[in-house]
């Protein structure tokens, strides 16, 4: 038997989801120096890893893993994430304050409060060029809705080369980003953290933007803080959208909390529900007990 060991918040909703799947082969343990397998959240193994002393594959509940890919960490083992389940929760959100900023439904709320009858001119969303940093399957799938509703859609990656069936009208190398957001009205980062995006949104890449919307939906390494704030205060960014930060929850003396051009969510952009998590882990594991190759397999030198 193969023994699987749960770690998450969503303990209890994996056990009962395992209790309905009636995996072969598999047996809920609870003993970390016998466990083979581990479902777990990220954040609450860390401290844990070297005591697996049988650990031959993690499945994470989230998709970022960067606390599992440390310097300090062991990689005897094999690492999968979830992918493919966050493009729909991603394009809700970006729509949504999008919709809400261009059409000023914000403000008419406060009108409403002060009982004020007064109408502002709006925009709509058809022809608005919307720049996408990474192109895998959030920020496609994001590409493809935001089309939809008539965004034109560029895309930026570190090869330059399209996706398959690539629903972007554009693609941009990442060393051509300063160029690319030349003509973003709405700029969406959706990348992960590696040594090639930490601080890429920065001042110098920022300014050449022209008063578009910064949503940062990925990772919160990627946008250096000073430089936002000087792109806010030049203009060349007229409002973030900030999802996600490299110290979370964010520090109470951060200035972005009382900054009026700064939306601040706490990192709920986009949830792992177990629902969709455990379609991906039991794909996974039949594919482990079969010695196929797993699915959304973590490569410890890239990074994702």
């Amino acid at each position: 038997m193969n023994k699987l060991l749960i770690i998450s918040k969503e303990k209890e909703k994996y056990l009962s989801l395992l209790e309905q799947a009636d995996l072969p082969d598999l047996e809920i343990c609870h003993d970390i120096r016998k466990a083979e397998i581990l479902l777990a959240d990220p954040p609450l193994v860390i401290d844990l890893l070297d005591q697996f002393k049988n650990l031959k594959w993690l499945q994470s509940t989230f998709a970022g893993v960067d606390s599992l890919i440390q310097p300090n960490l062991r990689t005897d083992y094999h690492l999968t994430n979830v992918r493919g389940i966050f493009g729909q929760q991603i394009s809700e959100y970006v729509l949504g304050y999008s919709i809400q900023y261009f059409r000023h439904f914000k403000q008419y709320a406060e009108q409403q409060k002060k009982k004020q009858w007064l109408p502002h001119t709006y925009s709509s969303l058809v022809n608005k060029c919307m720049v996408i940093l990474g192109t895998g399957s959030i920020g496609s799938e994001l590409a493809a809705t935001v089309k939809q509703l008539g965004f034109i859609v560029y895309g930026i990656n570190r090869s330059g080369i399209p996706p398959k069936d690539s629903p972007f009208d554009c693609i941009f190398h990442i060393s051509e980003i300063e160029n690319a957001f030349q003509y973003a009205d709405v700029i969406v980062s959706t990348l992960p953290k590696t040594e090639l995006t930490m601080d890429l949104l920065n001042s110098q890449t920022l300014k050449k933007c022209n008063g578009a919307l910064l949503f940062n939906v990925g990772r919160g390494e990627v946008l250096e803080n000073y430089g936002l704030l000087n792109a806010l205060e030049s203009g060349s960014i007229s409002h973030a959208f900030l999802d996600v930060f490299a110290h979370e929850p964010l520090s109470q003396e951060c200035p972005y909390w009382n900054h009026p051009n700064i939306t601040i969510t706490p990192h709920i952009a986009a949830l792992s529900f177990p629902e969709q998590v455990f379609e991906q882990f039991y794909d996974n594991y039949l594919r482990w007990r079969d010695g196929f190759s797993l699915i959304n397999s973590i490569d410890f030198t890239k990074g994702y």
